[in-house]
């Protein structure tokens, strides 16, 4: 039976080089090959010093699924660049480490950018659609909104 890969959390500074590269690179290789979208994939937010790093690696430590949690202001929180490795999806993943995000986020409002088709695994996690559809990168996108836990009770 395959080991269940552990959450690994981090900020900028904490990563080695050779983790944010293997991170880097699970990124480019689904956002910009995979999904033919040419686009700055460094934009600098991975550096701010509120910026969490969260991931799952297999039994080499090679990542299966990453997302970042930048802090955006006014206290919210954001979740962006949720990405599986083709070769691990379905494995639940994604739900894993959207869990522990959520976990990190705590109380906080929280916010991200769903590719439209992945709207309802978001509103299975307490988000809801907060604006109207929009084309990015050749991708359809939606706005997600979770509150605070305190106020979704």
């Amino acid at each position: 039976m395959p080991q269940t890969p552990g959450v690994h959390a981090a900020l900028f500074a904490d990563l080695d080089a050779r983790t944010f590269h293997d991170l880097l690179r699970l990124r480019i290789d689904v956002f910009v090959v995979e999904q033919a979208c040419p686009y700055p994939e460094l934009d600098g937010r991975d550096v701010e010093p509120g910026t969490r790093h969260l991931w799952l690696d297999d039994q080499h430590g090679a990542p299966l699924a990453y997302l970042r949690i930048l802090a955006d202001p006014g206290g919210v929180a954001r979740i962006g660049r949720v990405v599986v490795a083709p070769h691990a999806r379905g494995g639940g993943h994604a739900g894993r480490l959207m869990a522990a995000a959520l976990e990190a986020v705590g109380d906080a409002p929280c916010v991200l950018e769903a590719q439209s088709h992945l709207v309802g695994f978001y509103a299975r996690l307490g988000f809801a659609v907060s604006g109207p559809d929009y084309v990015e990168d050749g991708i359809p996108h939606t706005p997600m909104r979770r509150e605070g836990i305190d106020q979704i009770r």
